[in-house]
């Protein structure tokens, strides 16, 4: 275990590399307008990553990961400690070389996910959410062997999530914004760098729920802060923390960060169920809440959908509008 005090920020080559990595195992997903929003040109752009493989985003820097450790890193297996999305992407790209797979999961991940991990393969090892955050801190857990795939801080995951910018600036070269959820800041350090690189005028944003938004409160102290963290069904963003060897990236890339309430992200995941068809996570929603709450109707916007992995039960209480979700 070597945690660095500062993640590399990849290059545009890194990134566009990663495409080609990952080409046979990420979908190279749809980018749908949301009906009913925005006026004078404007809108809101929805990047389905819920429909990869697994359901989210993560197997773009799960694939890529993987697919440039050496041989003899793998000799062990992989493992990894995640919520559930970035296990799913770890726990896939393992089964496609054959490689055992572990996964570190908080004993609060809610089952729908967990399951999910173990149909792909991976070994579910559960410990307490403090535990399961002191793996990201330090990089690895004594108790494990094999290669570690962090889910945020890793050069490599953060190119490969890069991939889903490197799409988006293609498909709507005149996008003016970008809303990509913020568990750890893989994915939305991953958009802002390949936007950088890529010279385009287009602001990147974070969104949080209000329940646990790290990234406001350390942008508004000027450096990473720890908060008080109230668990919800919305599992894929809340950390309590910014994890300090991020702050770097997520400081000096994003344009700030986008507080929504518990309300707006089941609001938002009733959106896109009735209005576009799309089943959307609660952290994948919380793009599209932070849109419609904070950004102006006449941007042309994208809300990056970053998974779609919702209890059931959860979602069927939160259509039928039904709390406590």
């Amino acid at each position: 275990m070597n945690a660095p005090d500062h993640v590399r920020l990849p290059s545009l080559s890194d990134i566009e590399a990663a495409r080609e990595q990952i080409a046979d195992a990420a979908l190279r997903t749809p980018l749908i307008q949301l009906d009913g929003h925005g006026r004078n040109g404007g809108g809101i752009w929805l990047k389905l990553e819920c429909l990869q493989p697994i359901g989210s985003f993560k197997i773009r820097g799960a694939a890529n990961a993987i697919g440039l450790a050496h041989p003899e890193q793998l000799e062990r297996g992989v493992y990894t400690a995640s919520a559930g999305n970035m296990a799913q992407g770890v726990a896939f790209a393992a089964r496609r070389l054959g490689l055992p797979c572990r996964v570190i999961v908080p004993d609060t991940a809610p089952r729908a996910k967990t399951e999910a991990i173990k149909g792909l393969g991976g070994d579910v090892v559960p410990v307490p959410y403090d535990e399961w955050w002191q793996v990201l801190v330090e990089h690895g857990h004594p108790s494990e062997s094999g290669f570690f795939v962090h889910p945020v801080s890793d050069p490599n995951v953060i190119a490969g999530n890069g991939t889903v910018a490197l799409e988006i600036l293609e498909e709507l070269p005149e996008v003016e914004a970008i809303v990509a959820p913020y568990g750890g800041g893989g994915l939305s350090c991953g958009i802002a760098s390949a936007v950088r690189g890529r010279g385009a005028q287009v602001k990147v944003f974070a969104s949080e729920v209000e329940t646990a938004a790290p990234l406001s409160a350390s942008l508004a102290a000027g450096k990473a802060v720890a908060v008080d963290r109230t668990p919800t069904f919305v599992d894929g963003i809340g950390g309590s923390s910014v994890l300090a060897d991020m702050w770097p990236l997520a400081h000096e890339l994003l344009d700030g960060a986008l507080v929504v309430t518990i309300d707006g992200i089941c609001k938002a995941i009733r959106t896109l169920a009735l209005h576009a068809h799309v089943i959307a996570e609660g952290a994948g929603a919380s793009s599209v809440a932070a849109a419609t709450q904070h950004l102006p109707d006449e941007q042309r916007i994208v809300a990056v959908i970053s998974g779609g992995n919702i209890d059931v039960d959860v979602l069927s209480r939160i259509l039928a509008s039904k709390p406590p979700y």
